[in-house]
């Protein structure tokens, strides 16, 4: 086996675990965003954003939109006088 090779292998490790690691933040952003925004249903919106990346990357976007609405408004706080 050549150096060649071993670089070869190496980037090839590296480039795996990359596309590994971009298919894990995709799939769980919108599950992410869903909870630290409040939304009243974060594990379906983690769930949708998994199953739509599995079968096909066609409506990871809207599962991405759904996190961001349907959002219950903040309630301001009352200032004690």
């Amino acid at each position: 086996m050549s150096g060649y090779d071993i670089f070869a292998w190496i980037v090839l490790l590296i480039l795996v675990a990359v596309i590994v690691l971009v298919i894990w933040l995709m799939g769980s952003l919108p599950g992410h965003v869903a909870r630290r925004r409040g939304h009243p249903w974060p594990q379906a919106v983690a769930v949708a954003g998994w199953i739509t990346l599995l079968f096909g990357f066609a409506l990871w976007p809207v599962a991405l939109i759904w996190a961001y609405v349907d959002v219950p408004a903040r309630r301001l706080e009352e200032r004690a006088p």
